[in-house]
């Protein structure tokens, strides 16, 4: 796994950028240009690949960032780029790659990402509404560009009722967004597989950065803190452990990066990004002992990250059997 000159510094740029801004969005998008990343180059954008998009997603999950960069940046760009309508990405990208909010309604309340919540009508000849309401929609309340798929297609939405749902994990903003008989604006034919492809791939990247960091803090608190007159880092049994946890990290970033090669692999890097960032999590409060469970230390924080994240874009056991092969 390496990495080119250019995404050595787009990472790098990222995480300074991160370290001294307590509001990163306004700045990831203006001096780097994040929100701009996937957006071609005739739309105002810097055509980055998925690989960029990644290198950005796993230093936002170090820090657990609550930015739009997976709603709008990520899933909002490669669901109009899908429809293939220049149209709408003449409108619409331009906005998207300055930092301008975008969401995509799509799940219902159970969380099967495999099939849109909502349905498109045609209501008269020249007007089309969607109906049903869509869950879990990434900083859906705040979005002033609002997408909706449903069935197998993208529609624009000027309006619709929406509200910010509370959630076990605090640094991910979602929203619960309500149609009836909403009039919408029909884009195009959207792939839903191959965009779910896409968010994993991203998401497992965070994941993995999230990993590394909890796993980094762990390490150097074993190092400070002291029974029997020694560091707890130097006993044998928690280097095993801390051994395994650093496979974990290494196989998860390693899993992430190659998750755009195929849909397979987008769903084992679903399925491992999810274990290894809920184990290491896991071992994150074990290893640190009581004061993990306090509010003011970020050990629940990526705890409760693995395990919302680990239900995005649904849930491991969801993409277990798109990486067995199917038994005769």
């Amino acid at each position: 796994m390496t990495f080119t000159a250019e995404q050595d510094a787009l990472r790098d740029s990222v995480r300074k950028l991160l370290d001294r801004e307590a509001d990163p969005w306004p700045g990831l998008c203006e001096q780097i240009g994040v929100a701009a990343l996937a957006v071609p180059e005739r739309f105002g954008g810097l055509g980055a690949g998925t690989a960029e998009l990644q290198v950005v997603a796993e230093e936002l999950g170090r820090v657990l960032a609550d930015v739009p960069f997976l709603g709008s940046a990520v899933l909002a760009v490669h669901a109009l780029l899908a429809t293939g309508d220049d149209d709408a990405c003449e409108r619409l990208l331009p906005r998207l790659a300055e930092g301008v909010v975008g969401a995509v309604a799509w799940t219902d309340a159970d969380g099967r990402w495999n099939a849109p919540a909502c349905d498109a009508s045609e209501s008269t000849a020249s007007e089309t509404t969607v109906d049903g309401e869509a869950h879990y929609v990434l900083h859906g309340d705040e979005a002033e560009i609002l997408l909706v798929l449903a069935g197998d297609s993208l529609y624009e939405v000027t309006d619709a009722p929406r509200v910010r749902t509370a959630a076990m994990d605090e640094t991910r903003r979602l929203a619960r967004v309500t149609f009836d008989r909403t009039p919408a604006r029909l884009i195009g034919p959207v792939d839903v597989g191959a965009l779910r492809d896409v968010a994993c791939a991203v998401l497992a990247a965070e994941q993995a950065g999230a990993a590394a960091q909890a796993f980094e803090l762990t390490v150097e608190y074993s190092k400070q803190r002291h029974q029997f007159g020694r560091p707890i880092g130097g006993f044998q049994a928690l280097k095993h452990r801390m051994a395994d946890l650093h496979v974990l990290v290494e196989t998860a970033r390693s899993a992430a990066y190659a998750a755009p090669e195929s849909s397979r692999l987008a769903a084992v890097a679903k399925v491992h990004c999810s274990e290894a960032l809920a184990t290491v999590a896991g071992e994150m409060i074990q290893l640190h002992g009581g004061i993990a469970i306090t509010w003011e230390h970020p050990a629940h924080r990526y705890f409760k990250r693995a395990h919302g994240a680990a239900h995005l874009f649904g849930s491991p056991g969801d993409h277990l059997g798109r990486v067995r092969p199917p038994l005769s």
